[in-house]
């Protein structure tokens, strides 16, 4: 499919979904940090990303290249989705990290993260949302190599296989590479201000967001979660003062492609969910 066919191609989700309303807020970066930090966690699975990856040397590619992944299953055409998943696929059948239960621990922790925190930081959901989004990334967890049918649709599914995997977690050498990465990564000299004014703190934020448990095993406290919650809430709040289309100009714009595909009415915004639960969570309705 191209050219003329791609054109009002919605692609995986739709406008109508709530994966569109949300990836589109930037509150999505630090969800992103948070994910890193709590699929560390899982000694085999970070252990073949030190193994078999390249991301001590090439950390920041690694990335860019997750956030673009998510960039294109979210908004790109179905074709471009599809395309990518393939490729995800190939590279972890590459480099022997296919094994089903990695993956689906990776995929989890995703998931988990962006909707804690996007919810605690004031983006709209309500609970029929919530478990909309999850049960719309079973999409997602196809494309990396997963079946749907054993990947939890609900939170009521997603708290029961963190529970489920608890006791397999730990922080071990190889997360205290993640950890220290994040906290302080390398960057040109001239961008070390910037790193320690800007990153840091966002950083700070998403390991504060972490589930206590992820705090125990870390071995760093962290400020009570309504404490954390408040911050979550007045960075949301921040960031979403900066415009919206100023933001999706950073490449590789994958929200502004998808609108001139699709007409401006394609514009992601969280106050289309609140239309949409108006309507479908309101007074007698399930």
């Amino acid at each position: 499919m191209s050219g003329e066919a791609d054109d009002r191609d919605p692609g995986l989700f739709g406008p109508a979904s709530v994966t569109w309303q949300m990836h589109g807020d930037p509150m999505m970066w630090i969800a992103g940090v948070r994910a890193l930090y709590l699929q560390a966690l899982h000694p085999r699975a970070v252990r073949g990303v030190m193994i078999n990856s390249d991301f001590r040397k090439d950390a920041w590619g690694r990335l860019l290249r997750t956030a673009n992944f998510v960039g294109t299953i979210s908004y790109g055409t179905a074709e471009a989705a599809e395309r990518a998943g393939a490729r995800v696929r190939r590279i972890h059948r590459l480099l022997g990290v296919d094994d089903p239960e990695l993956l689906l621990w990776v995929h989890c922790a995703e998931v988990d993260s962006y909707l804690d925190v996007l919810r605690r930081s004031g983006f709209p959901l309500t609970d029929a949302q919530a478990d909309r989004y999850i049960d719309e990334h079973r999409t997602s967890a196809r494309l990396v190599g997963l079946d749907p049918a054993v990947v939890p649709a609900t939170r009521t599914a997603l708290a029961g296989y963190f529970a489920a995997v608890r006791p397999e977690l730990e922080a071990g050498a190889d997360a205290r590479v993640v950890d220290d990465f994040l906290r302080r990564p390398p960057v040109h000299t001239l961008l070390v201000p910037a790193r320690e004014l800007i990153w840091r703190r966002v950083a700070a934020l998403a390991y504060d967001a972490l589930p206590p448990y992820a705090h125990e095993l870390y071995g760093r406290p962290a400020p009570p979660p309504e404490r954390v919650t408040r911050r979550l809430a007045a960075t949301g709040t921040a960031l979403r003062c900066v415009p919206a289309r100023l933001r999706w100009q950073l490449p590789p714009g994958h929200i502004l492609k998808a609108m001139a595909r699709l007409g401006p009415a394609s514009r992601p915004a969280a106050y289309k969910l609140r239309r949409q639960a108006a309507i479908l969570d309101g007074p007698g309705r399930a």
